[in-house]
């Protein structure tokens, strides 16, 4: 199958209309936070002929498999190993002074959830890694293996919302005393064996663990709640950038960065906007726009996505 086939971008044409006022002018230059598999990516480059891409990513399958797809488009594409949170550097190291529009589309990617020996899904099988990045880092396993039941609980109450997230804790520190657990499916069956028959009817056990492990391996809230204010930075006026976050973490978080930079910082009791406290962004969208019916029925990943937009109106200086 092509990579088309295998990877349909989650509100793709919205995110092209909403950044496309941002890209129309010569040598525009646009960054596409979380590359992938180049979704997105490709149809900014198909629908721009004068823009630059600058794709951000840090699993190295990620970018070689973008590389490959966008190759018709290298004059235009440079490509950077790095974690979001570095798109400064990474427009340095691209050799261009802005970012005229931004894309994030955060979570774990198609590549990640699909191949799966990456460990992200509990459907499947596989080694407990889910580190986006294979080259460095804590995996899951590591994880599992070395937290106490205090840490444990920690990141599944935090990052997994998980109301069993005590039990689940204990379960697993019991589990691991017999035997490491070292694969998903391990831990799948603890995670079920440890779940009430009723709670079982609300969804798989599993899920909300599993992504507060993801994000634990990967620090992908901190990551983020530096990386959107630094990217914010680099729009000049008239910029763009478009969020789509697929969890209430993510979302809130982002939701936080642009209510406070589109907000007015004249002190109470003036009797009039000061030119230096009035918004330097503006809300492009009412609230969080979801995907369509018919997107969520053709694409389910598309189901929880939140999308948010901003537009830059004043320097920051």
């Amino acid at each position: 199958m092509s990579l088309r086939d295998i990877h349909t971008p989650v509100l793709l044409d919205r995110c092209v209309e909403l950044l496309a006022p941002a890209l129309t002018r010569e040598g525009a230059v646009f960054v596409d936070a979380t590359l992938g598999m180049g979704g997105h990516s490709e149809a900014f480059l198909e629908r721009f002929e004068n823009v630059h891409l600058v794709g951000l990513d840090r699993d190295h399958d990620a970018l070689r498999i973008a590389g490959e797809r966008l190759a018709r488009f290298k004059d235009r594409v440079t490509l950077v190993h790095t974690v979001y949170d570095g798109i400064a550097d990474a427009l340095k190291k691209a050799g261009v002074p802005a970012a005229d529009g931004i894309l994030f589309d955060l979570g774990v990617s198609s590549l990640q959830l699909d191949v799966a020996d990456r460990g992200f899904a509990y459907s499947q099988d596989a080694p407990l890694d889910m580190r986006m990045d294979q080259s460095a880092g804590t995996t899951a396993a590591d994880i599992i293996a070395t937290y106490g039941e205090g840490d444990m609980r920690r990141i599944f109450e935090r990052y997994g919302e998980e109301k069993l997230a005590g039990r689940y804790a204990r379960a697993i520190i019991a589990a691991r005393a017999e035997t490491p657990i070292e694969r998903s499916g391990q831990l799948v069956e603890i995670l079920i064996a440890a779940t009430p028959y009723a709670a079982q009817r609300s969804g798989h056990p599993a899920k909300r663990v599993f992504q507060a492990l993801r994000i634990e391996v990967n620090r992908e809230l901190s990551v983020l709640e530096r990386a959107i204010p630094a990217a914010m930075q680099t729009l000049p006026v008239g910029g763009r950038m478009v969020v789509l976050a697929y969890q209430s973490l993510e979302d809130r978080l982002v939701k936080r960065e642009f209510v406070k930079a589109a907000a007015s910082t004249t002190p109470a009791g003036l009797p009039v906007e000061l030119p230096e406290h009035a918004a330097k962004f503006k809300l492009l969208v009412k609230g969080a726009e979801l995907a369509s019916e018919t997107e969520r029925e053709t694409n389910p990943r598309a189901t929880p996505v939140r999308l948010r937009a901003v537009e830059r109106l004043r320097s920051a200086k």
